[in-house]
């Protein structure tokens, strides 16, 4: 009986009893059941799911808030240069650094701007001036990328045309002003073809750069792999130009705007130039700088459409996995 008494609280040293080994299932048992002792180990088996949403939605909402809160503090310190100009444009007019007949205060200049807006003027203005400038950026870049292309993939055409395009890119645009007017007469032919020629060049030389200085390595890979003519230049050559075309298409950009305004103070009707150039013969000063401040915005508007258009191509054309 006491026998059985033993097996029962595992202390019998019997043949009755159960011999176990070290680590089994009945060694667990009756550790656990001589009371406390030194930790068991952690079980492995299936974990509860968490209650409800909470800890993932705070987190979501934490991590929102953080990026909000980094990309204030970054917009802040990128201002900061910009605010200050605005305060020296402002205080330094009404503390007589500068006559203010010739430099209105700040306060002044949005004031003016904001009545061309609210009667209609600048929002006239700038439709002629984009109109023009688009339409000129758009014919340039449409001519001058596969135009590139095509020169920079043969070489001996580059070499032979070469000289040519470095006498035309040294000429400036706003040099040719008079010639395009001559020609085309002061409508809205001469303003456009202006902007195509001053647009063309960088986007053309950036192009004919961008494909003959493709890393070489990958031209010998690919032509190992016995890539047909056709299929380099589509899987190795286009990808491989797309950021410095795009370096051309933003200087394109810039140049169209600027080239633009000089256009349209010759023989113009409507435009931001002649804006700024009728508010100078009539000597409504703040609505010339508020002129002045619309080409800024724009130029800086569509200079960050196209950044933001050159990373998404970049994203695009990424290999996958790579």
């Amino acid at each position: 009986m006491s026998s059985v008494t033993d097996i029962a609280t595992g202390t019998g040293t019997g043949s009755g009893a159960p011999r176990t080994r070290p680590g089994s299932a009945t060694t667990g048992a009756a550790a656990a059941a001589d009371g406390p002792g030194p930790a068991p180990s952690v079980r492995k088996g299936p974990v509860a799911p968490p209650a409800g949403h909470a800890p993932s939605l705070g987190g979501r909402l934490r991590s929102t808030a953080r990026r909000a809160a980094y990309g204030a503090v970054r917009a802040g310190v990128r201002s900061v240069a910009i605010v200050a100009l605005l305060v020296l444009w402002e205080t330094a007019p009404r503390l007589e650094l500068v006559d203010r007949t010739f430099l209105p205060p700040f306060s002044e200049v949005a004031v003016a701007w904001w009545r061309l807006a609210a009667d209609g003027q600048l929002a006239d203005h700038t439709l002629a001036s984009l109109s023009r400038s688009l339409t000129g950026f758009g014919i340039a870049v449409g001519v001058a990328v596969p135009l590139g292309l095509l020169i920079g993939w043969y070489r001996r055409v580059a070499d032979l045309l070469g000289p040519l395009l470095e006498v035309f890119r040294n000429t400036a645009a706003l040099a040719l002003l008079p010639v395009f007017v001559l020609l085309l007469g002061i409508g809205e032919t001469s303003k456009i073809s202006i902007v195509v020629y001053a647009c063309a060049w960088p986007v053309l030389l950036s192009t004919i750069s961008a494909v003959r200085t493709v890393d070489p390595t990958l031209l010998r890979l690919a032509r190992s792999l016995d890539l047909p003519p056709a299929r380099l230049f589509q899987k190795v050559i286009l990808p491989a130009s797309v950021p410095s075309v795009f370096t051309g298409i933003r200087l394109a950009g810039a140049v169209s705007v600027l080239v633009l305004v000089a256009a349209e103070m010759i023989g113009a009707k409507a435009g931001l130039g002649y804006l700024i150039n009728a508010s100078q013969y009539n000597f409504a000063i703040p609505q010339m700088y508020a002129g002045i401040i619309t080409i800024s915005a724009i130029g800086v508007a569509f200079n960050q459409f196209l950044v933001a258009l050159e990373r998404r191509i970049g994203a695009w054309r990424s290999p996958v996995g790579g």
